[in-house]
């Protein structure tokens, strides 16, 4: 099985941006140490994955914390688009 690439899109890396700094640092080292690898393997399974119920594309969930990470699947090109992150709390 071959690995998935990751796209992440303007959207998220504007909210990436805005999130506060005490988080960042802390949120950036869990997507490079955990959650990409992760999803490149394998986007379909994983404790903190789910599939949204409903969602229209097929959307799916990473829970990092107080923050979830939405992104779509493309199983034909093998790339994951990263479509936002936000705080729970906002988030649904």
């Amino acid at each position: 099985m071959s690995n998935y690439r990751i796209f992440e899109t303007d959207e998220y890396l504007k909210k990436i941006s805005k999130l506060p700094p005490r988080n960042t640092a802390t949120i950036q080292k869990k997507l490079q140490s955990y959650v990409y690898p992760q999803l490149s393997k394998n986007p379909f399974y994983g404790t903190n994955i789910k599939k949204l119920k409903d969602y229209s594309p097929e959307t799916w969930r990473y829970r990092i914390g107080n923050y979830r990470l939405f992104y779509l699947i493309d199983k034909v090109e093998k790339i994951i688009s990263v479509l936002t992150i936000d705080l729970r709390k906002d988030a649904y």
